[in-house]
């Protein structure tokens, strides 16, 4: 009898361990929402990585508006002539026209291609850094599923209110990301290299 009575309590204190062991291996269940393109543009990162890339094709897009320009005066000069021209000077004005529109779109669509190359590599580049964090996050925060809305391929019919984790992955990213302020150095050198003038040195 006395065996009994120590018996049970153990085998109470066994199910009750039992239980909180499931409780503890439950999956999460939470889903979570992030539009992952505007997270990456959002991030300081990000911004910098515009900021330059729309620097180094800035002389790019200001000599295609040039050449645009230079084409709307040519369509302009042939509108107003056109009828006091002689048809030798009108053909040689058209054929001008044509030779520096299809030159324009040539360059034009050469340039995209490589805008759309470069903002592809910072894209893969920094999202693959954005996954890192977003992985840590939905762990550290019991979610199961987070989808990307900004994809086409992942429709989202309807999301409630505070399911969306965008910004508090963007937080998220920056504050264990390099700071603006390291990234500054990087961009010293090349000024400090101006001084340095090659033809005087050969002199």
């Amino acid at each position: 009898m006395t065996k009994n009575c120590v018996f049970l309590p153990a085998i109470a204190l066994g199910a009750a361990m039992l239980a909180q062991a499931q409780t503890a291996a439950a999956p999460p269940t939470k889903v979570g929402i992030i539009h992952i393109q505007n997270a990456i543009v959002s991030t300081k990162d990000g911004q910098k990585a515009a900021a330059d890339l729309t620097a180094k094709f800035a002389p790019k897009k200001s000599d295609l508006e040039k050449k645009q320009s230079a084409i709307a005066q040519l369509q302009d000069q042939l509108r107003k002539g056109g009828n006091t021209m002689s048809d030798e000077a009108k053909e040689k004005l058209m054929r001008e026209i044509d030779q520096t529109t299809k030159s324009l779109n040539r360059e034009s669509e050469d340039a995209n291609a490589e805008l759309d190359q470069a903002q592809n590599k910072i894209m893969q580049e920094l999202g693959q850094r954005l996954m890192a964090v977003i992985i840590k996050y939905a762990r550290d925060n019991g979610y199961a599923v987070i989808l990307d809305v900004s994809s086409p391929q992942t429709p989202v019919m309807y999301a409630a209110n505070g399911t969306d984790i965008t910004q508090d992955i963007i937080a998220l990213y920056d504050k264990n990301a390099p700071s603006a302020a390291s990234a500054a150095p990087a961009a010293a050198p090349p000024a400090a290299a101006k001084p340095v003038a090659p033809p005087p040195a050969k002199k």
